[in-house]
């Protein structure tokens, strides 16, 4: 019991306070009272019933930083989720309360040049969950526009819902590779994100997928999930010639497009040398902010590279994958836990180990 008799969680008119999970720390996470805003017209409050522990929560838990983004205060973990929608806003005509949705993470301000574009990935105002200063959704409750919040067909599971998130990596990069039914796909890196781009190539059409790990387990998983062949590489950068020619040899034709989910010297040295003339290299994995590649060599054979930042507009596409069944995301959910302080910390000490998680809220 906590103080005044009450329970942990609960508030002084009986009703349970929301409560979240906090980055306090390196190593430091800790579940703790988390005040929700006010409802806007146009938002939902939703509770979380999955969140996804994504490689960046374990990157902010374990050096408070990702990428150029660092974690200067206490921070709301979490971005890959989905739940069920328990209030609206007074202008809300697309949900009701009971709903089940997936929450898209990113508010973009939709006046910039490149929101107008349509590019709203790239909105240098962005307010993304759990990148700091903004807070995540590993918690009881969130407040989320609504036009962010996407009703989920009966036969997709909440878990299924909240895979949208690191699925829509993999949708976006094969969108901007423009991939389809003749394009032969490169996959370097069978982590989470590599896998996700494989079903995505997949369902977009590629015909034939290879996909490159140094690790026989992840190999094993992604020639399970479909892989037509797997290669398994050195982490020496001596190596990238004699496995170029393995991979064309797995291949057995052209590499059209090779999605780098790695991010490395070498995974994207490696891309550069397979991928045919006139292919594309799509950049998704960000392993290092700066990299020494064979970029002279690749552009006398007009290898264009193609950068990708997180998604936009995938999340009906994601949902109608799922649906149709043309994607299998629940082979990737390895393990499951509570909300509890215990179980929080558990989940994310089995991510850092390079399982799939999730924190289920029940």
């Amino acid at each position: 019991m906590g103080k005044g008799g009450m329970s942990h969680g609960e508030t002084k008119d009986g009703e349970d306070e929301n409560m979240a999970a906090w980055l306090l720390g390196v190593n430091t996470l800790k579940i703790q009272p988390f005040k929700l805003p006010s409802l806007g017209p146009q938002d939902v409050r939703v509770r979380m019933k999955a969140v996804g522990i994504c490689g960046s929560d374990v990157h902010y838990l374990k050096t408070m930083r990702c990428a150029h983004f660092v974690v200067k205060e206490p921070m709301v973990i979490g971005h890959e989720c989905a739940g069920i929608v328990e209030e609206v806003g007074s202008e809300v005509k697309s949900l009701v309360p009971g709903d089940r949705v997936a929450l898209e993470p990113g508010i973009s301000c939709w006046r910039c040049d490149l929101c107008k574009e349509g590019r709203y990935n790239l909105c240098p105002d962005m307010k993304f969950f759990a990148t700091p200063p903004v807070h995540g959704s590993l918690a009881n409750q969130v407040v989320h526009p609504a036009d962010l919040c996407f009703k989920l067909p009966d036969d997709v599971s909440l878990e299924e819902g909240a895979m949208c998130e690191p699925l829509s990596v993999g949708v976006h990069a094969c969108r901007r590779a423009n991939t389809g039914p003749e394009t032969n796909v490169l996959v370097m890196g069978a982590g989470p994100i590599g896998l996700v781009t494989l079903l995505a190539a997949r369902a977009f059409g590629a015909p034939r997928i290879v996909i490159v790990d140094v690790d026989d387990y992840r190999l094993s998983v992604a020639k399970d999930l479909g892989a037509d062949e797997i290669v398994k590489v050195s982490t020496n950068l001596q190596d990238v010639d004699q496995e170029v020619v393995l991979i064309h040899q797995a291949m057995g034709t052209g590499v059209d497009v090779t999605f780098d989910c790695a991010g490395f010297d070498k995974t994207m040295s490696t891309a550069l040398s397979a991928t045919r003339p006139g292919g594309k290299v799509c950049l998704v994995g960000m392993g290092h902010n700066e990299m020494t590649v064979p970029l002279t060599p690749a552009a006398a054979r007009e290898v264009d590279v193609i950068g990708v930042f997180r998604y936009k507009n995938t999340w009906p596409l994601c949902i109608e994958f799922l649906r149709s069944g043309k994607i299998d995301v629940k082979p990737l959910i390895t393990h499951r836990f509570g909300f509890s302080q215990k179980e929080v910390e558990e989940a994310f000490e089995t991510s850092a180990r390079g399982k799939y998680c999730y924190q289920s809220h029940v």
